[in-house]
This record gives structure tokens, sequence and C-alpha cells, in this order.
């Protein structure tokens, strides 16, 4: 039997073989996002999945406690998680594109991001309230119905192929492709060997090939309950009048379909949001979800993030907050001092313009 399929079928067998439990010698705690262990480490907590003694201990505690550090060691399923220096997985990778039509011939978006789940999970969803919002019919401010496909759906559906995809492949990657009419959701890996798609649509107990990845994502409350995340994306698009979602394999990539009219697909092509100053009924849907939840409110940086459930500060700055200051719509307290101790943000009167007329229209 040649080497590599040998070590494939070792991988496979999962356990102590499995790529996620194998240590990496040269990866440091350093090498994590403190911050991101914390916030998993705090939402457990208010989900009651973690005692609430955890958040006193220190981080390598934590980690061994998460079954990522053994022996002082660090394993692949650290750096999937809570890496913050990739620079030796490049599957650690985010594939993003907007196309215009129902076709890959021409782009009008298209990104690509490296980072651990968490990262990667914030940029996807920046990314569908990007462009999956109902233009010319968003009355106001932003309602979770207004996109073509409802958010849980989507998130979920992510979270599944970051948590179950096939991470012992360099090359492999997960990709969002938007057109018209459609989304699909791709990601490296297949479903188990025993299981048909008609039991994976029906009842089925949950096999996830990442274990120790699943087991960190169920505590931290990404993953709501191990088997019920397809059931999930089918209940919450026909509660939004749109087909089920269609599941596919071919044996070394899975990739979910979600399907919809293509009247009312996202915004004209001509009218695509950028980060760039827009007419104000053309604002994209991550900037008025911001006005929104900023209010009358004077916040903090850690603040706005906290209420819109983000954790990734770079993905927050390049998708929310600098594109609402660069339209007008949001103001810092101490414009010349960036990085001012007590730096804050609030609305200009410009973007409380906007918010009041939201009101009036709701």
């Amino acid at each position: 039997m040649p080497q590599d399929k040998y070590n494939h079928l070792l991988m496979q067998r999962g356990g102590k073989y499995s790529w996620e439990a194998m240590p990496n010698p040269d990866l440091q705690i350093s090498d994590l996002d403190e911050n991101a262990i914390i916030g998993a480490v705090r939402a457990g907590i208010n989900c009651g999945r973690l005692p609430e003694t955890t958040i006193r201990e220190e981080i390598p505690a934590i980690l061994e406690k998460f079954d990522l550090l053994h022996d002082g060691k660090l394993n692949n399923a650290a750096a999937v998680l809570f890496g913050r220096n990739l620079y030796d997985y490049p599957q650690c990778l985010l594939r993003m594109a907007r196309f215009r039509g129902t076709s890959k011939e021409e782009f009008i978006d298209n990104q690509r991001q490296q980072g651990n789940i968490y990262a990667l999970l914030d940029a996807a969803m920046s990314f569908f309230f990007k462009h999956l919002s109902l233009s010319g019919k968003i009355e106001g401010l932003y309602r979770e119905e207004k996109l073509s496909i409802p958010y849980k759906a989507l998130r979920e559906c992510c979270i599944n192929a970051f948590c179950h995809r096939a991470y012992h492949r360099p090359g492999g990657s997960v990709g969002i492709a938007i057109y018209d009419d459609r989304v699909e959701i791709e990601s490296s890996g297949a479903f188990p060997p025993d299981m048909t798609l008609e039991k994976l649509l029906g009842g089925h107990s949950s096999e996830p090939p990442n274990l120790i990845i699943a087991n960190v994502l169920y505590k931290s409350e990404l993953l709501e309950s191990w088997g019920r995340g397809i059931r999930l994306m089918i209940d919450e698009c026909r509660r939004a009048g749109i087909p089920d979602p269609e599941f596919h394999t071919d044996g070394s990539s899975v990739w979910v379909v979600f399907r919809y009219e293509l009247e009312t697909a996202g915004q004209a092509p001509d009218t695509y949001p950028t980060s760039t100053r827009q007419a104000p009924d053309k604002y994209p849907i991550s900037i008025v979800r911001l006005i929104e939840l900023i209010g009358e409110r004077t916040c903090s940086l850690k603040e706005m993030m906290g209420m819109m459930g983000l954790k990734d500060r770079e993905n927050f700055l390049d998708n929310y907050l600098n594109p609402s200051m660069e339209a007008g719509l949001v103001e810092s307290l101490y414009p010349g001092q960036p990085k001012h101790p007590k730096q804050k943000y609030r609305l200009t009167e410009q973007g409380k313009a906007l918010l009041q007329n939201g009101r009036k229209k709701n």
C-alpha cells in the first residue's frame, strides 16, 4: 500500500491518528489568539456548557481541558480553532465570491481570508450581509427576515463546513459563491462512509470527523446540538418560503446549494455595496445593521463588537466600522487620536437622520 494512502486511512480511523490530534512541536501558545480563547470560554459559561471557574484558569489549563494541549505540545486542532499565525496551515482558508448573473463568468466581489474558525465565520457572515440584502425592499434598517436566505441557515451551514471538513489536505478550503439565484457553500471532505443522502436528511446520529474541533465548538455554543444542523437549515428555509437546501458530494468535496427567486436575489448589478460613500438607500446591510445597534448611544469598539456578536477586530473594522465612518454615518469622539484610551463612537447627524428615517418607515 502506498504510504500516503496508508496515512490517509490512519487519519480516517480518528483518535490519536487523526490530523487534528497530531501534535505540532513548532506551534506555541503565543501563536494562538488569547482573546478568541477567552471569548469561547465566556460563551461556554453563558450557555451552561462550561463551569464558571473555567474563566479563572490559566490559558494552558484551558487548552488542556479543550483537549488541545498534551505534554506541553499543542495539536493541529488548536491552530484551526484559535490560531493567529497560520503560515503553516494554508488550508485554514475561506474563499468568497459574488458573481454577476447565474454563472462564474464575471466577478462583482472576490475575497480570500485566512484565519481560525471564529475569524472565518465572522468574515463569512459579513460577506452574506454585504451581498444578500433585498435592494429596493429594505424599509428602514436591518431585520433578519430581509435576507434572501435566512441568517441562521447560512450560519449553521458555515459552521458545519468549518467543523467537519477535511483539514489534512493542505490545498483544501471553504468556498462561498453567491449568484443572482443561489448561494453555494463548499468544503473539502465527504460524508461518513455509511451516511447516505436519505439518512442525512432524516434522523441520524452525529459522527463528526473532527471530534476535538466539534467538541470545542459545541462547548462554546457555536454548535447547537450534534446531528441537528441539517434539520435546522431545512426548517429555516421552509419558514422563509424558499426551496429546501440541496446537499451534494463527489467523494472529495461537499457543497450545499440554497436557491431563491431571481428577482429577490440581492441588489441590482449596478448598485452592489462597496466600502465607499453611496446614496442613502444603497448602504450595505452591514452598515445599516451597525447604525441600528449604535442608535442614540456612544459606544466603544469592544461594546459594538459585543452587540454584533463578532470576535474578529480586523473583520469588524474592515466591514462595519470603517465603511460606516467613510460614509459619514459614524464618527469618533477623538478623530485626531484614533488610539485614544477613551475612544468611543457615535452617529453623525447624517447617521441619526438615517436611523430616524428607518424608524418612521417601520
